[in-house]
């Protein structure tokens, strides 16, 4: 009997040990699912931004603004009982909106690029509540959208998998399809001159372009991607809210330096790459640090810290790597 009980007791070790690793691996399989369409999400708002930032030179804070406004749009639209695809169209066309009104605040009122940001994303909380009847926010629980058809859609067919990989799938799919688009633009003239007025305004005036109209367009389009982004979030999180918005510039700034931390390019292409490589690690970041966070003391509320803290961080690195060449270079010719 007690051999019985041995032999049982082994087996009983050895099974809940199997049942711990499996759910460790579904645990982990979970977060890269999670890591993965946080990152793409957002990284749809990192290609806006460094549309702005890094091609134009434009210091726009307006996404604060825009990409709330997709949400708000998209959560209106499918609560009248619009369908899908025109809702997701008008939320984009609500960002190229958002960022008309900078432009023209900049070129028209000659306010400095940040303050017209800033103007227009102020201007933009009212207008959201506006749009949602003067309600913060918006619940998907009884609105079909996407995001939920498309997990429907694996239960039914493919039921073994996370339903979180067909998003995966899906995001992949449609992200680099916009990352594609971006780099063919900038492979044609219009895309080579607004490239140039980033770095030379002078020169685009030379060609005879107004930099004023190149400009509005990179401003509109990067606003309309984070408006885009902010319509997914909506549907990925399962409600749409004025405030989604708070810090959004911060960690798209964070999530752009990281990217640029990790790869060095002056091709287009892996430029746009390493914009969503640096918005997939920082999500992963944020995700490790609201899991496991807990160990060190930390909570959901030091997310903001921690941001602050990896764009410092990679500010310093960078700085400190080029006053280093800048020391060897100088050695060199004093040799």
């Amino acid at each position: 009997m007690r051999e019985r009980l041995g032999v049982w007791g082994k087996e009983t070790k050895r099974f809940c040990i199997q049942l711990h690793q499996i759910k460790k691996n579904v645990t982990i399989v979970s977060m890269i699912a999670l890591i993965l369409n946080e990152g793409l999400i957002y990284g749809l708002m990192v290609l806006g931004l460094f549309l702005s930032f890094r091609v134009l030179n434009f210091c726009d804070m307006t996404i604060d603004g825009s990409f709330p406004m997709g949400a708000c749009v998209l959560a209106s639209c499918l609560s009248s009982g619009l369908p899908m695809f025109p809702s997701l169209i008008l939320a984009f066309l609500a960002g190229l909106l958002a960022g008309l009104v900078t432009s023209l605040i900049f070129n028209k009122l000659h306010i400095p690029d940040l303050l017209a940001g800033i103007l227009t994303m102020t201007m933009l909380y009212s207008i959201n509540l506006r749009i949602m009847h003067n309600r913060a926010n918006i619940s998907y629980l009884r609105i079909p959208n996407l995001f939920s058809k498309l997990q429907d859609f694996s239960q039914n067919h493919f039921p073994a998998i996370n339903p979180e990989w067909a998003l995966v799938i899906f995001l992949i799919i449609f992200v680099f399809a916009v990352k594609g688009l971006m780099d063919l633009f900038f492979h044609t003239d219009m895309g080579l001159t607004m490239g140039a007025l980033g770095d030379n305004p002078q020169l685009v005036i030379s060609q005879g372009v107004n930099p004023a109209v190149l400009r509005t367009i990179g401003i509109c389009f990067g606003n309309g991607l984070a408006a885009l982004a902010g319509a997914f979030a909506s549907m990925y999180n399962g409600f749409a809210d004025v405030g989604m918005g708070t810090g959004t510039v911060v960690s798209a700034l964070a999530s752009l330096m990281l990217g640029e931390f990790i790869l060095k390019s002056n091709k287009i292409g892996l430029q746009t790459l390493r914009v969503l490589i640096g918005s997939c690690i920082y999500r992963a970041l944020m995700i490790l640090a609201r899991t496991y966070g807990h160990y060190i003391n930390l909570t959901p509320n030091d997310l903001k810290l921690v941001t602050g803290i990896l764009i410092i961080l990679c500010l310093f690195i960078t700085r400190f790597k080029g006053f280093t060449k800048n020391k060897i270079s100088n050695k060199d010719k004093i040799k």
